[in-house]
């Protein structure tokens, strides 16, 4: 169903891995779907080893839907029971229950994961929303944050403590989801990743074994989280670097313009990130190709918006090509950095955070914008309006530039993270109506036209895609890196802490390129 991964490829390469293992029950093939379970049973069975805070329950309870809601309906995972720990060293028991019963378990935080593979898991969810502490510690270099700790949150709490920290860029968002696949945001000019940034992680291993990771305790699993951890383990809570919250506001600019000033727009943001040296406290600009019909009804309009670490001074002495270029409207202010999500319309209550909705998604890893390549994306969409106004509604092409100095300045073997040549995020996002087989195929087709696009613009380069935007019909090397020694040893570190290949549900490392829906 819509090409995700089975339980049944995975084996195929499971039992290469693992050949002299024994494997539990659960995971041998079988033409019977897994049994239905019982909230009941559990609770009996469960709950009495677990804090008296943990809550456990099923569909029929009024908790369940908010519980088990997703930022994308594409693929979902089948929760039958969702347990909520409300102690850490209860996830460690949660797990040891599961395999002595072969229940598959995943945790979650918000909600965000949407790689196809998510749609094969049938089983328990590890709600992690008990776990959302902040503790700074006292040399405030650090703080420990709790597994279930997201975007908005933390920037809100440490910003009023005088302190900032390396998160992604939309305040919806879990901060350790991201972070264990890199993590990409707005100080990651100054800083780096949310990954580049994390010092030490207490983590349930696949077998319910409770460690901690840091660099001289399972120093290799650590290179391993950083970058590919949803394939190993849960990570229950982390400490991480914290910085002084710096300048009291950010300056935003917020551009829309039409299509006839494309070519400038693109040359003017090639000029401006220079391959790579985007000035640090530019942080983020993010660019969408969307319909906007207050300006036209024909064809996309591109909207633009820029935040600086800083005064709108210093900011619009940068942005000065970008004011050059006749705009339709503009917009600029400043504010305290844990408002610019807003400003950018990337907070909790924009349309890029909103739930229950089927999203279509491509995703590549650019240098530097082609473009001829942004052209034919553009009449791309133009020609979609025209044809097919459902669809085109609910498309949007976002570009995402970053300020790199402080991901450049990381030594790439340091971590599992591979793609730091990489300077720009794309996705293509296309929101369709659910239960339509025949706008869901234009809708795939469409966005991998988008991405072969972008692809093709930079052809001496390798195909990458960020594994955070992902869909999951991507091949390993193209999620986790081309090189040969990268993947041996995210391989072997495989065998060595999850032989069973229990965390195989958001986009893994053992198996075979999935064949897409198109």
């Amino acid at each position: 169903m819509k090409g995700l991964l089975s339980l049944a490829s995975c084996l195929g390469i499971f039992h290469t891995l693992v050949a002299a293992a024994t494997i539990p029950s659960y995971f041998e093939r079988s033409p019977s779907t897994p049994r239905k379970l019982s909230v009941a049973q559990v609770q009996r069975e469960l709950g009495s080893r677990l804090s008296k805070s943990t809550i456990i329950f099923g569909p029929e309870d009024a908790r369940y839907g908010d519980a088990t809601s997703r930022w994308n309906d594409f693929a979902k995972p089948k929760f039958q029971i969702v347990i909520e720990p409300g102690q850490e060293s209860d996830v460690a028991s949660i797990v040891k229950y599961c395999n002595e019963k072969s229940i598959e378990f995943l945790a979650i935080n918000k909600g965000h994961g949407y790689p196809s593979s998510l749609g094969s898991f049938n089983g328990v969810q590890i709600n992690m929303a008990q776990f959302r502490t902040i503790t700074i510690q006292p040399n405030g270099k650090s703080a420990w944050f709790g597994g279930g700790v997201f975007d908005g949150q933390a920037n809100r709490y440490l910003w009023d403590q005088g302190y900032v920290t390396t998160t992604g860029s939309c305040d919806c968002v879990g901060m350790m989801g991201p972070g264990l696949g890199g993590g990409h945001g707005r100080h990651e000019g100054p800083h780096g990743m949310i990954s580049d940034n994390i010092l030490q992680l207490n983590v349930v291993l696949a077998d319910g074994t409770a460690v901690r990771v840091n660099n001289t305790s399972h120093s290799d699993l650590l290179w391993a989280m950083k970058g590919a951890g949803h394939n190993f383990g849960i990570v229950t809570s982390f400490e991480m670097k914290v910085y002084p919250r710096g300048p009291d506001t950010w300056h935003y600019h917020n551009y829309v313009w039409r299509g006839d000033q494309l070519e400038a727009v693109f040359t003017a943001l090639n000029n401006f990130h220079g391959n790579g040296s985007t000035p640090v406290n530019m942080t983020t600009n993010f660019g969408n190709m969307l319909l906007d019909t207050t300006v036209s009804e024909k064809e996309p309009v591109l909207w633009w918006t820029f935040a600086y670490r800083g005064s709108a001074a210093e900011a619009e002495k940068l942005l000065a090509p970008f004011n050059a270029i006749e705009a339709v409207r503009d917009e600029q202010g400043d504010v305290p950095f844990p408002q610019v999500a807003a400003a950018q319309q990337t907070d909790e209550n924009s349309a890029i955070c909103q739930h229950n909705k089927v999203r279509i998604t491509a995703t590549a890893g650019l240098q530097m914008y082609n473009l001829t390549a942004e052209r034919l994306i553009f009449e791309g969409f133009k020609k979609r309006i025209a044809s097919d106004p459902t669809l085109a509604a609910g498309a949007v092409v976002l570009h995402e530039g970053y300020s790199t100095a402080g991901t450049d300045a990381q030594n790439p073997n340091d971590s599992a993270y591979p793609f730091r040549d990489d300077h720009h995020l794309m996705l293509v996002q296309i929101i369709i109506p659910p239960n339509n087989k025949t706008i869901e195929q234009e809708a795939w087709k469409w966005a991998n036209e988008v991405r072969d696009q972008w692809n093709q613009g930079q052809p001496t380069r390798p195909v990458n895609a960020y594994v955070n935007y992902a869909n999951g019909f991507e091949s390993v090397e193209e999620k986790y890196g081309h090189e040969a020694w990268r993947l041996k040893k995210l391989r072997d570190l495989k065998a060595k802490y999850d032989p069973f290949n229990r965390f195989r549900f958001y986009n893994p490392i053992v198996g075979k390129k999935t064949a897409g829906p198109v």
